[in-house]
């Protein structure tokens, strides 16, 4: 019966794409993927504002890293591994000894990685900070960038807001996208 454990594996930074790609094309190439069922990169998705368009970027949480799921009780498996290019090798005893056995993830370590990676998933589009009438906003993209206003009403499922904001002395109501504000402390 084979023993599935999680193993971190060093990569070159920023190769972790190309690595993974290698890695389960040679897998499946050698017949291996029962004592390599799974190979993950830790990432979650990011918003952020660029010319005034919302972009999403995945981000690295372990830049350098790779994690996978292998019975090293086949050798086989294990040189396959180590044998990618851009493979450094795995995370491990490194010590003094003739030992050089990757140490395994404890369970506690992998559900913590795995419960970010679940998390960002099922809270994708939500924001850490939904926004209250009457609460102070600045105006960060757009034809009223710089400007400051009053939230007026949330759309909550739109993710859009009704802005009072103060144009040569009027109030003028403006309806922005969440991410187009940012609060006043």
């Amino acid at each position: 019966m084979s023993e599935l454990n999680w193993y971190v594996v060093r990569v070159v930074s920023g190769q972790e794409k190309k690595v993974k790609a290698y890695l389960e094309t040679e897998i499946e190439r050698e017949g291996l993927t029962d004592f390599v069922p799974q190979i993950l990169i830790p990432s979650e998705k990011v918003y952020e504002m660029r010319n005034g368009k919302k972009r999403v970027r995945e981000r690295n949480f372990f830049p350098g890293y790779v994690i996978v799921s292998a019975d090293l009780s086949n050798g086989e498996a294990n040189h396959v591994v180590t044998s990618i290019p851009g493979v450094i090798g795995f995370l491990g005893n490194n010590g003094t000894g003739q030992s050089k056995e990757p140490v395994a993830l404890r369970q506690s370590e992998i559900n913590r990685i795995l419960g970010k990676v679940d998390e960002v998933d099922e809270f994708e589009e939500k924001l850490e900070t939904p926004y209250i009438v009457g609460e102070s906003v600045k105006v960060m993209d757009g034809p009223f960038s710089g400007f400051t206003g009053t939230v007026e009403e949330v759309f909550e499922e739109r993710k859009k807001l009704n802005v009072m904001v103060k144009i040569f002395g009027r109030n003028t109501p403006v309806e922005l996208n969440y991410m187009q504000v940012e609060k006043l402390d």
